[in-house]
């Protein structure tokens, strides 16, 4: 009769090591690959090779085309915001006049009753429903009371007496935000990017995609290098090039322009999902998706 070891033992009412490990449990790592990182040379909206691509002052970099639509989208969007807000408000002014208006009917009401006795007097001999609740002879009066609670009576069996939740339009924002930084954006804040493009005759035989590099020490530009563009000018350098020579010598070293230190924009590296390069993810929930799919406990990374 063979032994009873860890791994051939599961009558138990826990998990040994051994299934634990096969379960999944402990520290999950993954490194990420390549398609799982936006490229440096890709849009934001898109996420494909930028044509005409433009800057904000966050270094996010977008298509032209991308860009102008989605600020136009949300111009759009905010006109619409404000024409019902407007509206609201003109419903709740005209709510406010006729509460007004009826409360001065019953102001006169009650006060010709007083005057002219408890009972109304009419002229009209046939008129057969006063406005306490006699409905001819052989109907019940309804007192005030009774009267005002079928009045505002509420019923979620009933379709005539559904209660309705008011649906009100807060005042919306007239800016418009970049739609990756979700900070304030105009048009005009925007500028051109100009990457430089290795024409070499080895590249250029070699592949037929397009690559970029740093026009002041020539290395090729990829996601693992920190990219800094100017926003005087638009060319864009790697981060030990602006730091060491622009930042110091205030001159742009492609086109020989003045650039003063808040023209330095650091272009952000982007991934999609929580694969954003050069973010700080933390497990804060834990999940157990069943023995038999090999993945045991997950801990799904969150952003902090």
């Amino acid at each position: 009769m063979p032994q009873r070891h860890s791994k051939n033992n599961n009558d138990l009412a826990f998990f040994t090591y051994d299934e634990k490990r096969k379960l999944g449990y402990g520290t999950q790592k993954e490194r990420l690959g390549k398609d799982s990182i936006k490229p440096f040379d890709a849009c934001c909206l898109c996420l494909k090779p930028f044509i005409d691509p433009m800057s904000c002052q966050k270094g996010h970099v977008f298509c032209k085309e991308c860009i102008l639509e989605c600020l136009l989208a949300q111009k759009k969007d905010i006109q619409r915001k404000l024409a019902s807000h407007e509206l609201q408000k003109k419903q709740e002014k005209e709510e406010e006049a006729e509460k007004l208006m009826s409360q001065k009917a019953r102001e006169l009401d009650a006060f010709d009753q007083q005057n002219h006795g408890a009972v109304p007097q009419y002229s009209d001999r046939n008129y057969s429903q006063d406005k306490n609740g006699f409905h001819g002879a052989n109907s019940v009066k309804v007192t005030s009371y009774e009267e005002e609670a079928l009045r505002t009576m509420k019923a979620f069996w009933l379709p005539s007496a559904t209660p309705v939740a008011p649906v009100k339009v807060d005042a919306p924002s007239t800016c418009t935000v970049c739609p990756e930084g979700k900070e304030k954006l105009k048009l005009k804040s925007l500028f051109p990017v100009y990457f430089t493009e290795d024409t070499s005759e080895k590249k250029s035989s070699s592949s037929l995609d397009k690559t970029f590099i740093c026009p002041s020490c020539k290395v090729t530009l990829t996601n693992t290098l920190s990219l800094v563009a100017l926003s005087s000018c638009g060319h864009v350098f790697c981060k030990k090039c602006a730091d060491k020579f622009m930042a110091v010598d205030k001159v742009c070293l492609a086109c020989s322009k003045g650039c003063k230190e808040r023209n330095l924009v650091n272009l952000e590296k982007g991934g999609t999902g929580f694969a954003g390069h050069d973010d700080h993810l933390v497990a804060t929930d834990f999940k157990h998706l069943g023995s038999g799919s090999g993945l045991g406990l997950v801990r799904p990374a969150t952003k902090t």
